[in-house]
């Protein structure tokens, strides 16, 4: 999805199976090589970002490095596979709706989605662009930090204390909502966010409980948006190269082209007024916690009708935060016993920044391992 000079940008489709070499890299790529990366490969992702599986694209599912016959989670698929089975330390993934975040849980390393806007697109094939935001997938909390600094900041001048993370989050105030909307369907992951706010707590933030209205009309203003956006973006290919469509990718953007005007404005007015709503709720709150999905990695090739309900259940816990455009970050937070499936929970800077949720991601991290 990310251009990098010499190389195509397929999509994970066979749509654009012939495209030539990207002639220069996306402007997350420059920066990151001007700051010392070496890029070193391209990796799988869901078709065109269009899905939080990780199992369609024209050269087959991404695989689990922690157990291979089930999903990656995506569509930032590949990126969390290579870092999660030691190929890499770090690699850039997009997020639309979770497509960072998901992955990073399902295959139990971290994943930063910055706020919305905070880090040009410029070179990155496009979702759904009022939602489309380029993050970051590492091994660790202190390698996103790195990453993170080296993205932020053009002019690549080294942030103080790098080379000893803070983890301080002394006075932060850190919400656990309350609602049903939130809860996780696993016992594990449900267990890891008590142990994380266990983890803050006895690091000196203030634990609050808290509750966030009209989460669920909110959250369903996130198909239309998309469904609208995505089939702006593709209407020519589909009319012209439908066949070389995934058949389950062709399907939802047929499904999507019935989207109308009125219906996308009126979706985009419901999220900016209900965004504004959920943040005054939360004026006294620094940072919330939650599961980033509220199950883990299901089978590859699981029939239609729970396939969607996967979909459905792997986006519910991080769309909202591509809506409202905060910054939130997926850290491990479960098994890491071989042949035990990771879980992870979810940091979202409501009134912070980067810099506060990777501290306290680094302080559950630190925690944790611990343990």
């Amino acid at each position: 999805m990310i251009d990098t000079v010499g190389l195509p940008t397929r999509c994970g489709s066979a749509v654009f199976e012939n495209r030539p070499p990207a002639t220069a890299d996306a402007e997350v790529v420059a920066r990151l090589r001007a700051a010392g990366a070496v890029i070193v490969a391209k990796t799988h992702t869901h078709e065109f970002g269009y899905g939080p599986t990780g199992d369609i694209a024209a050269t087959g599912p991404a695989r689990n490095p922690h157990e291979p016959n089930r999903i990656t989670g995506g569509s930032s698929s590949g990126s969390a596979a290579a870092v999660a089975a030691g190929h890499l330390p770090l690699a850039l993934g997009s997020d639309t709706g979770g497509s960072v975040r998901v992955p990073a849980a399902l295959c139990g390393v971290v994943g930063l989605k910055p706020a919305l806007g905070a880090l040009p697109t410029t070179g990155v094939f496009p979702l759904a662009e009022t939602c489309d935001t380029v993050g970051v997938i590492a091994t660790d909390t202190y390698s996103t930090s790195l990453a993170w600094d080296a993205l932020n900041r053009p002019e690549h001048v080294a942030a103080p204390g790098l080379d000893q993370m803070s983890r301080d989050v002394t006075g932060l105030v850190v919400g656990r909502p309350v609602d049903d909307y939130w809860r996780a369907h696993d016992d594990v992951i449900a267990a890891g966010v008590d142990a994380a706010t266990d983890a803050l707590a006895v690091a000196g933030a203030k634990v609050v409980r808290v509750s966030t209205p009209a989460i669920d009309e909110l959250a369903a203003t996130f198909r239309t948006i998309i469904d609208a956006e995505v089939h702006a973006t593709h209407a020519h290919w589909l009319s012209q190269h439908a066949g070389d469509y995934q058949p389950t990718t062709e399907k939802r953007l047929r499904t999507a082209a019935r989207v109308t005007a009125p219906q996308y404005i009126s979706a985009q007015r419901t999220r900016r007024t209900l965004a504004a709503v959920l943040r005054d709720q939360l004026a006294e709150v620094d940072i919330l916690l939650l599961p980033t999905t509220p199950v883990r990695a299901t089978p590859i090739g699981e029939d239609l009708i729970q396939r969607s309900h996967v979909i459905t259940a792997l986006l519910s816990l991080t769309l909202p935060f591509n809506l409202t455009g905060w910054a939130s970050i997926a850290v491990p937070a479960g098994p890491t016993a071989d042949g035990e499936l990771p879980a992870g929970v979810q940091l979202v800077a409501v009134n912070c920044g980067e810099a506060d949720i990777l501290r306290a991601a680094a302080t559950i991290e630190h925690s944790l391992s611990a343990v």
